[in-house]
């Protein structure tokens, strides 16, 4: 209760200062920008900027009953301290009771399409991670893919640069970011993994709490954006998971990591569609399950296609796209050592449901979700999900 009213006077109090422009938020994926990029392009009379976005879910799993969650609200601010400097962050409230900040960092514009960055920020890896504000994608949830393999929302702290070169058509990102944390001591002379089969590194996020770091990370992302109506995305991030002083030296206390990152995006007209692709291949997990006692697969591998159309005339303010969404991913596509693979972690989705855009920045969202998985006794319950999204 007291993070709800925190979060209620927060917005009241900055409500004096310039807030983002409602008409940049485009579906047009050679125009969309995310929530920090809003905040650093925007041309305002202030030197604040405050946006806001948040989800509202109802999940319905069958036979089960269902669950009503207030998912995410989440406050963006915004400063520019100079024509060359700004400062932003984001600070996140997760089902009424959690606070994070996902994201806080300095922007400086070094020459034209040439940027520095450093502080806490997303790792550019395929579309969700950067672009997850509700309105940018269709359906309730975010894709599995982009919770079990990425993991969204995965930000670390660290450096980089960013730009384009608009003569070629290529935006770029390279960063250092600190690792995942793979192991802690369990304050009794044993260790404990942080990392495990059923949803890979997810564990292991450090999301800028107290990180410990030991090598840093390599985190890049190309974007061709040179054929109208469509955005190509290459991600890459490569390097070790982080372990603490007394630990690193255990043999499995760490495992290295090689993430690559193919995305799509295309609109015309009254369709859109979208595509990834994510492999993730790690290095001595048979020590570091050996080590841990867990069940940490080599390579983590997985897809989706997506189609949907705008059945409201073009032009409208209001759009109502149906869409329909193959997902298939798999945390033990591999495994080494005598870890035998858990086709239970060999998933796959069909997700197929509405997108309603009431008024730039709301959307009202609805699908039914068939989960399977290969395993022989396989039974996962297919979900109905509703919800509402906002974005400012």
């Amino acid at each position: 209760m007291k993070h709800l009213i925190f979060f209620l006077t927060l917005l009241f109090a900055t409500s004096i200062y310039a807030q983002t422009q409602t008409d940049s938020i485009q579906l047009d994926p050679q125009k969309q920008i995310n929530a920090a990029q809003r905040l650093l392009s925007g041309n305002y009379a202030s030197a604040v900027t405050v946006g806001a976005y948040g989800e509202m879910l109802y999940n319905q799993p069958e036979g089960q009953n269902g669950e009503l969650d207030v998912q995410r609200l989440v406050v963006l601010f915004g400063y520019r301290f100079d024509d060359r400097t700004q400062f932003v962050t984001e600070i996140e409230f997760e089902h009424v009771e959690e606070v994070f900040v996902e994201q806080a960092f300095v922007n400086y514009n070094a020459a034209p399409n040439f940027n520095v960055r450093g502080g806490l920020m997303l790792v550019p890896m395929g579309i969700i991670n950067e672009f997850h504000e509700p309105t940018t994608f269709n359906g309730t949830e975010r894709p599995a893919l982009d919770n079990a393999i990425v993991p969204t929302t995965w930000r670390e702290l660290g450096v980089g640069v960013t730009g384009r070169f608009n003569s070629i058509s290529l935006g770029y990102q390279a960063y250092l970011f600190n690792g995942f944390k793979s192991t802690e001591s369990d304050g009794e002379g044993g260790i404990n993994g942080k990392l495990r089969g059923s949803n890979g590194l997810r564990g292991g996020r450090q999301k800028g709490i107290q990180s410990t770091i030991d090598s840093p990370n390599l985190s890049t992302k190309l974007d061709y954006y040179g054929i109208p109506g469509l955005r190509l995305g290459f991600s890459t991030y490569f390097g070790r998971t982080q372990a603490e002083d007394e630990i690193e030296q255990f043999d499995g206390a760490d495992i290295g990591i090689t993430m690559l990152g193919l995305d799509a995006r295309y609109a015309y007209q009254k369709f859109t569609a979208r595509g990834q692709f994510i492999h993730a291949s790690l290095s001595d997990t048979d020590a570091y399950n050996n080590l841990t006692g867990s069940n940490l697969g080599s390579t983590l591998q997985g897809w989706y296609l997506e189609g949907a159309y705008n059945v409201l005339p073009v032009g409208k303010r209001q759009k109502l796209f149906a869409f329909a969404r193959y997902e298939k991913y798999d945390t033990h596509a591999d495994t080494e050592g005598g870890l035998m693979r858990n086709e239970a972690y060999d998933r796959t989705d069909v997700t197929t449901g509405l997108t309603y855009h009431i008024a730039p920045g709301v959307v009202v969202k609805g699908d039914y979700q068939f989960r399977s998985n290969a395993a022989d006794d396989s039974d996962v319950a297919d979900r109905l999900n509703f919800g509402i999204g906002v974005w400012f």
